[in-house]
This record gives C-alpha cells, structure tokens and sequence, in this order.
C-alpha cells in the first residue's frame, strides 16, 4: 500500500497602500461606508507595496480550531477582527502572542471586512485603514488580531513596509488554504 501525504497550504499576501490624503475628514463628513468609497474614488495612493508570507501563531491556530469544532472562542468578524502594526524587528515565532514593538497601534476592519472569498479562492481578506494620526512610527511588524478583549493574533509577520508620519495608510491581509 502507497502512503499519501497530504499537506495543507497556509498563503498570505500583504498590500500596503499609502495615501497622503486624510481618510478621516472623510469618515467624519459622510460617515464611514461612504466616506471610505469615497475616498478610494478620489484618491489614489502615491505607493502601493506587496508582500508575501508570515508565521501563523499557536494561539491563532488554538482560535481556529476551537470556532471550527465549536468551542467557545471570539471570532475573527468585522465587529472582532484588528490589524496591528509595531516598531519592532524581532523575527517572528510560532510562539508570540502579541506585537513586541514599542509602538504599536490597531486598528478595526473597513466596513463589509473581513471577506471570505468564493469556494474557488479559499481565502480570508482582512482589511484596514490607519488615518493620519495613527501608526506614525516604523511599519517593521504586522498582524492579526480577533478584537481588543481576545486578543488572539492569528499570525504576524516581520519586514520593514516603511515609516508612516502622516496621510492614510490601509494595509490589507489575504490568506488562503489549499
């Protein structure tokens, strides 16, 4: 008899997109759905970056497994889910439990976020806009997070995305299985 390996796919793509406009006068004027299409629609970003790859945390992977199997757990939801960034260059390990920067900030999902793709794309898309006074340090550590009280990082990764000291800067996360 064959053995068959079978193996699991973790992926993660990273964009950073840097505006020098102020996405928060537009919340503030039109609300936050339309304040946000109507940002994109009027600005388009002076830098856009795309990364690859991260370490999925222990303590994410325990998350997962306690929302598949039903046990208690908070869910990675729009109302949930964060994305962090810190000043720190630490390499990452499975073992972290949280940002190690000395700055550090987080911040909720854009409207409508997170969204899980169709069966064909098998992936998540976290998605998250830093206004101008948020997040103005080194951009050198990121990750997911299932809300302030939880506090479960599903994964972080480590690579200088630049340094924020104003403008708008929304960092997106898509993670696919196969």
């Amino acid at each position: 008899m064959t053995a068959t390996l079978e193996q699991a796919k973790w992926k993660c793509r990273t964009t950073v997109r840097k505006f020098e406009a102020d996405v928060d006068e537009y919340i503030a004027r039109y609300g936050e759905e339309e304040g946000l299409r109507r940002f994109y629609a009027e600005h388009a970003p002076v830098e856009e970056m795309v990364r690859e790859g991260n370490v999925l945390l222990r303590v994410g992977i325990e998350a997962i497994w306690k929302l598949v199997s039903g046990q208690s757990a908070t869910a990675y939801s729009n109302a949930n889910a964060r994305l962090g960034v810190g000043n720190d260059n630490t390499a990452a390990q499975d073992t972290d439990t949280d940002l190690l920067g000395a700055s550090t900030a987080w911040k909720g999902m854009e409207a409508g976020y997170p969204i899980v793709g169709a069966l064909s794309e098998k992936k998540i898309t976290f998605r998250s806009i830093f206004g101008p006074t948020e997040g103005n340090f080194a951009w050198l550590e990121w990750a997911v997070d299932n809300g302030a009280t939880a506090h479960k990082l599903l994964n972080r990764k480590v690579e200088n995305l630049g340094t924020k000291s104003s403008g708008s800067w929304q960092l997106t996360v898509e993670i696919s299985l196969s």
